[in-house]
């Protein structure tokens, strides 16, 4: 048994002190049951807790740790910055040595902004969209989890559906009533919305690559649709990258799948660790923003120069060393060894993968065949499209994940206990069914084939 007793007290005490216990919902253990483990440093691919566990991460601080824990150019970069100051509230260097580095990287980004979180981002581009649009529906996906946004936390993924809260209390209907909500790889329904509503839609926000229902990527036809549909009519389309940038590919998802939003929202990567967010995308659309236009966003901590420092030493780090080939074909032989040994175990499984993003769903073929069943049998209104049980590339309904209802229905009770099994044997996986595992440049491949055989194990005792 895994020793967690200073863990357990610490989190005791925690929950005296802060709603649950913890500062993020995702980090509570609620999906998989019990109390997380505290976690006193990282380093390299490893994690290290409070009492004396060691374990190989594969969470990577939900995304952002792509060089691993404490690598040694950032944490120079860090220090050299924390020597001048923390934070002035007035213009850096640092922060066009970043918008410059990652403008040269991401096609869709001709300006940029930097604010605090992804959320932040987020919130920040809705607002721009309806204001350079002068419109004020958004169209969002269900499954698709875009921070705390008051207008987009409706059928959001993430530790609101870990939780089952897919609507949180405190949202007034004000704050939803213009956004509207469609499957994610459904192509006619997207179709369908923009024919009735396409001229009073200011934006749609998407995750090219989800990774808040499990890594689940969308398709050529849904994302080239998008493309086409708001260009035609005139709304601003964002890809969400907060997750996915530097880790669908080097430029993200939009440069892998040769389609270029009007905007971008990131965050994670591009701090190397540090609170960060960012928006940006055509000049045309960003120079709306004050003070260069009337649309108002501001932070004051927003482009912080130890953030500006860690993400420019981090993607530097990651130019130099040409590891996105690398990290794909780690994640890939992860990906490949989880399933061949779940399915020697005869269980069912479904794994996707992208770049350094990888999710592991457990199948419930019960629930699937009655989805499936219903899939083919429902018509609910003008804005449900899909009746029958099809995958985005039209194949009958196979337990493949596409979207947010077949994500729903895997089994969830026996993805925890592989958590806890895996956990038990030193290896660190995402807390959720519904969360991605992230690969970083410090594990290895043997590291991969240890973790390989010990899913082996776990796999063998679930059976």
């Amino acid at each position: 048994m895994l020793n967690q007793e200073k863990s357990k007290a610490i989190f005791s005490e925690a929950r005296k002190l802060m709603p649950g216990g913890v500062n993020s919902p995702a980090r509570s253990f609620g999906a998989v049951g019990g109390q997380p483990i505290v976690i006193a440093r990282g380093q390299g691919a490893y994690l290290h807790d409070v009492d004396g566990n060691q374990y190989l991460d594969y969470v990577q601080s939900w995304g952002p740790m792509i060089l691993g824990h404490a690598h040694p150019a950032v944490v120079a970069a860090v220090e050299n910055a924390l020597r001048n100051g923390t934070s002035f509230g007035a213009p850096t260097e640092i922060e066009n040595e970043l918008a410059r580095l990652l403008i040269s990287q991401i096609p869709a980004v001709e300006k940029i902004r930097f604010v605090n979180s992804g959320t932040e981002a987020v919130m920040s581009a809705i607002r721009l969209a309806r204001g350079y649009t002068k419109r004020n529906k958004i169209v969002k996906f269900i499954g698709n989890y875009h921070g705390h946004v008051d207008s987009l936390l409706v059928a959001a993924g993430s530790s609101a559906a870990t939780l089952g809260v897919p609507n949180s209390p405190g949202v007034t209907p004000g704050a939803v009533q213009d956004t509207i909500l469609l499957q994610y790889n459904d192509v006619d329904a997207l179709i369908k919305v923009f024919e009735e509503s396409g001229k009073e839609i200011a934006g749609v926000i998407v995750e090219p690559v989800a990774g808040n229902m499990g890594c689940v990527v969308g398709s050529s036809n849904f994302l080239y649709e998008l493309r086409h549909l708001t260009q035609d009519n005139g709304a601003v389309l964002i890809f969400d990258e907060v997750m996915s940038c530097f880790r669908a590919g080097k430029g993200g998802a939009g440069q892998r799948f040769s389609i270029t939003p009007d905007l971008i929202t990131l965050g994670k990567v591009i701090g190397g660790g540090l609170p960060v967010g960012a928006y940006g995308g055509k000049a045309e659309i960003m120079d709306h923003i004050l003070p260069s236009g009337k649309i108002f966003q501001a932070g004051t901590l927003s482009g912080n120069p130890l953030a500006m420092a860690a993400g420019l030493a981090t993607i530097n780090t990651l130019l130099e060393s040409q590891c996105f080939n690398m990290l794909e074909r780690k994640m890939a032989l992860l990906a490949e060894g989880l399933e061949d040994e779940a399915r020697t175990a005869r269980i069912p499984v479904y794994v996707e993968h992208i770049g350094s993003m990888m999710t592991l769903f457990f199948l419930d073929m019960e629930k699937s065949k009655i989805l499936a069943q219903v899939l083919e049998t429902t018509v609910s209104g003008s804005k449900v499209v899909r009746s029958t049980a099809t995958s985005s590339s039209g194949n009958s309904y196979s337990g493949k994940i596409t979207d947010w209802r077949s994500a729903s229905v895997c089994d969830t009770d026996r993805y925890a206990k592989f958590f806890w099994g895996m956990l038990e044997r030193g290896f660190y996986f995402p807390c959720s069914q519904f969360e991605a595992f992230f690969m970083s440049t410090e594990i290895t491949e043997a590291e991969i084939q240890k973790t390989i055989y010990a899913a082996r194990d776990v796999f063998a005792m679930l059976c």
